[in-house]
């Protein structure tokens, strides 16, 4: 008796998933270890040299591609292509997030001896609020397929924001958790090292430093409701997810000081990751739809990171061309 190809897709079972609790336990572990190097490295504030920060990016780029070609050989193609895809758009997103990062650090005039603790802080806080992201989304996937639907509007109305936010810097004094922390408390009007919290005149004080870490937090709240969609639009495992997010964001530090004067270069960045954003919703929703009517066809993953890699490499030459005519 032969099954057609309908019973077929319906029996088809879904892949199983790439996190063990045992490999979720050892990565936990290894992202702990990396973050408490990172802090003893930071412990004493200095001025970064080019060829220190290099030297990290190098490690935290090779990071993500062995593991990638551990999974490629012990979870397959597909998912190996998954991961690559997944970090790929999450390293465009933390682009633009350290491009913020910038901004801020300018807007409070943070001495260069202290910058990247706070870039520390900040990737600190985003890992923590991806994790909340990372499960919630889960939750979501796990209730039912209409979560890839409210997926898709979420980036869609991120796209959306990008564009229209352009070039614009934040406006720091209308944050609102920055009013809120100087209401309470008293802040200094000077840095006083790496530390953010000192007694004077009797009292406790806030430095700077505090200020600008909980604006750093404050927009990583923001870049959590973009990224995590949208990396779930490449692949539903939340070990991946997870993965993605941890290998884009360690690295993030040490990519700042080496990418500080390209970034400035990177005119057409916010459309290009409107682009993106908007791209995946659309693959979010044609998947949703597939699962009521099948006929509706699917984005498949190389075709995904076909388009990402092919909108960053315009984005970088529209980029460096206007920047050249803007020069001249």
């Amino acid at each position: 008796m032969s099954t057609s190809p309908a019973s077929t897709l319906v029996l088809a079972e879904p892949a199983a998933p790439v996190g063990t609790p045992a490999l979720w336990a050892i990565s936990i572990v290894a992202l702990v270890a990396l973050l408490v190097v990172d802090f003893l490295v930071t412990r004493r504030p200095h001025e970064v040299s080019m060829r220190e920060a290099a030297a990290w990016s190098v490690f935290y780029l090779a990071l993500p591609v062995a593991f990638g070609v551990w999974l490629w050989f012990d979870a397959g193609t597909d998912r190996a292509l998954e991961f690559m895809t997944g970090f790929v758009v999450e390293k465009s997103l933390s682009v633009d997030n350290l491009f913020v990062f910038m901004l801020l650090l300018a807007a409070f005039a943070v001495p260069a001896a202290v910058q990247q603790r706070v870039l520390l802080y900040g990737i600190v806080g985003a890992l923590v609020l991806r994790g909340v992201f990372i499960a919630a989304g889960a939750a979501m996937l796990a209730a039912g397929t209409w979560a890839f639907l409210v997926f898709g509007v979420v980036l869609f109305a991120s796209a959306v924001k990008v564009v229209r936010q352009g070039e614009a810097e934040p406006d720091i004094s209308r944050m609102r958790s920055v009013r809120l922390l100087r209401r309470f408390m008293p802040v200094t009007d000077d840095y006083r090292g790496a530390r953010m919290v000192v007694r004077e005149n009797g009292r406790r004080a806030l430095t700077p430093l505090a200020v600008v870490v909980v604006a750093v937090f404050a927009t990583d709240v923001v870049f959590a409701v973009d990224s995590v969609p949208a990396v779930y639009g490449i692949t539903e495992d939340p070990y991946l997810v997870f993965a993605t997010n941890a290998f884009a964001l360690m690295g993030l530090r040490a990519l700042y000081f080496v990418l500080h004067a390209a970034l400035a270069k990177l005119v057409h960045l916010n459309h290009g990751l409107a682009v993106i954003l908007a791209f995946i919703g659309v693959k979010l929703v044609l998947h949703w739809a597939h699962g009521i009517w099948p006929a509706v066809p699917e984005i498949p993953t190389p075709v995904s990171l076909a388009v990402i890699i092919g909108t960053l490499a315009v984005v970088t030459f529209t980029s460096l061309r206007a920047r050249r005519r803007a020069d001249a």
